[in-house]
């Protein structure tokens, strides 16, 4: 009998720990309830606004490129590091640093404000400007440290360079190689700073309407910071030793069925 009474003890708490760790479709699956969304004809798509700190490449082009050269910063020559007494060296295009103020100093046309405004809009200024010295220039404008930081729960977290001026939280958390099984899915943290203000928000990529948020789309230097679900942190609590207390507990169970049968 006391072999019975100890196993009523052992088998209940085997279970629970089982139970326990079991986690919901609810809380892993992505996207649920997309298939009654409303089809979009319009993404929802916004521009990426520029930044204090952003790094700009801006370059100038006309049909005579005797006439756009003093709309360009100049390029400068990078040695090679590796062959230092080699003459051949690297050259490399200087870039529009906006300062704290928002502004960039632009050949020409002097100081520019920049900051809070979009590509197109940048660019619209800059083609309407630079039209009264040239005929229909061309003018290109990329944004050259775009990047996003991941922490958490991602598989590989780190700070990734985006060489687009678009990323989607999926595509940033893709890159990451995705969430692991132990993230929290529906209360993803997204901390964005723009002109010195931080602004911290929460996206929920369980269901599927996380797709219309304004934070689908991450805008340069974000950090996303998926929190431990409770098995994680009640694991860390336990310790490292939890798979080996289970293992223990199915010996145990196991002696004690035999013991019992050969005791019959």
């Amino acid at each position: 009998m006391k072999y019975f009474s100890l196993l009523k003890r052992i088998v209940p708490l085997f279970f629970a720990i089982l139970l326990f760790s079991c986690a919901s479709r609810n809380d892993i699956v992505y996207y649920q309830g997309i298939d009654s969304l409303p089809v979009q004809e319009k993404s929802n798509l916004t521009e990426v606004k520029i930044q204090r700190d952003d790094l700009l490449m801006i370059i100038v082009s006309a049909d005579d490129p005797e006439i756009a050269s003093p709309f360009n910063l100049k390029t400068v020559s990078v040695q090679n590091s590796s062959k230092l007494d080699s003459p051949i060296g690297q050259q490399t295009m200087q870039l529009y640093l906006v300062d704290a103020n928002g502004f960039i100093e632009f050949p020409v046309l002097g100081k520019l404000k920049v900051s809070g405004l979009s590509r197109s809009e940048i660019l619209e200024i800059l083609k309407e400007k630079i039209s009264t010295y040239i005929k229909k220039p061309v003018i290109n404008l990329r944004i050259v440290n775009f990047k996003v930081s991941l922490q958490g729960e991602v598989n590989t977290p780190g700070t990734y360079n985006v060489t687009s001026e678009r990323i989607t939280l999926i595509e940033a958390l893709s890159m990451a190689k995705d969430l692991t099984i132990y993230g929290k899915r529906n209360n993803i943290l997204i901390i964005r700073e723009i002109d010195g203000v931080k602004s911290y928000n929460r996206v929920d990529i369980t269901k599927s309407d996380f797709i219309n948020s304004p934070f689908y789309y991450l805008a340069q230097n974000d950090v996303v910071y998926v929190e431990p679900n409770k098995n994680r942190i009640n694991g860390a609590a336990v310790g490292p030793n939890t798979g080996v207390i289970i293992s223990i507990s199915s010996l145990l169970i196991t002696l004690i069925t035999l013991t019992i049968s050969l005791t019959k």
